[in-house]
């Protein structure tokens, strides 16, 4: 609704948030058309602003002449000051994990197609693997990519995948085999994958879940067995450990304060 009284308006700005904000609750997008009449505007009036939101990235053309939302936003909104925060309070958590697994860990966001890690620990001895903060991992032949799609609502886990095909296209369908493995993931509760990049790695992944129990980050051990007598954890005592530490975390986003998820429906 337009301020009458406000002085500072920007019609330009406001037209694109005007888009921005319709395109947000809107399945499928919207023609130029069908934009214009839910705005109550004419046609000719938001071509040149769809074709800058394209071009930057904030909506693409999807089934030919329709506009969709993009994942830009979400992806941006990683970044800003709530992955900041679960950043800073994973931290402490983090390197008590790395202290009771003798493992090195890190925490993994999705951004606009990947993901990507924003904080790491070392392992507390000699011998561990880490990745650089800032690295972007592959989103299916990873622990964290996997718990990042498995724990996500089938509407989101299809516009993820279409956002990491980098085309522009319409979401596609999740192979049958990807899905039976989430399933499995979600049942019980993280994942257990041998590390597609490191011989003898084996990636132990949980989630971080939001009020609504859709994974906001990803926790992962990428578990090295130790042979030159140090002593460390078992694969399923770093497992429970890492499990303990995200069922902490996802406490600290909220999780279970509204008491149904869609993972367990």
């Amino acid at each position: 609704m337009t301020d009458t009284n406000d002085r500072y308006r920007a019609p330009a700005l406001d037209k694109g948030l005007d888009i921005l904000e319709l395109l947000a609750g809107i399945e499928g997008g919207l023609t130029q058309a069908e934009i214009a009449k839910a705005l109550g505007r004419s046609p000719n009036e938001f071509y040149r602003m769809l074709e800058r939101l394209a071009r930057r990235g904030y909506v693409a053309r999807v089934e030919g002449d329709r506009y969709a939302l993009t994942l830009k936003m979400f992806g941006m909104a990683q970044f800003h000051a709530p992955t900041r925060r679960l950043a800073s309070l994973a931290t402490p958590l983090l390197r008590d994990l790395a202290e009771r697994t003798r493992q090195a860990n890190q925490l993994v966001v999705f951004d606009r197609g990947n993901a990507v890690v924003i904080a790491q620990q070392e392992a507390p001895g000699y011998w561990g693997i880490s990745i650089r903060v800032g690295s972007h991992i592959n989103l299916f032949d990873t622990g964290s990519g996997n718990v990042l799609l498995a724990f996500s609502s089938p509407e989101r886990r299809l516009a993820m995948v279409a956002e990491n095909s980098d085309t522009g296209a319409p979401a596609r369908a999740i192979p049958a085999e990807l899905e039976a493995r989430f399933e499995i993931v979600r049942g019980r509760g993280y994942e257990v994958k041998p590390s597609a990049q490191t011989v003898g790695v084996t990636n132990l992944s949980a989630p971080v879940l939001s009020p609504s129990g859709e994974a906001i980050a990803a926790v992962t051990i990428p578990y090295l067995p130790l042979v030159d007598g140090e002593a460390a954890p078992s694969p399923e005592e770093a497992t429970k450990a890492l499990v303990e530490t995200t069922a902490e975390l996802s406490r600290f986003a909220g999780y279970g304060a509204e008491g149904e998820t869609f993972a367990s429906e």
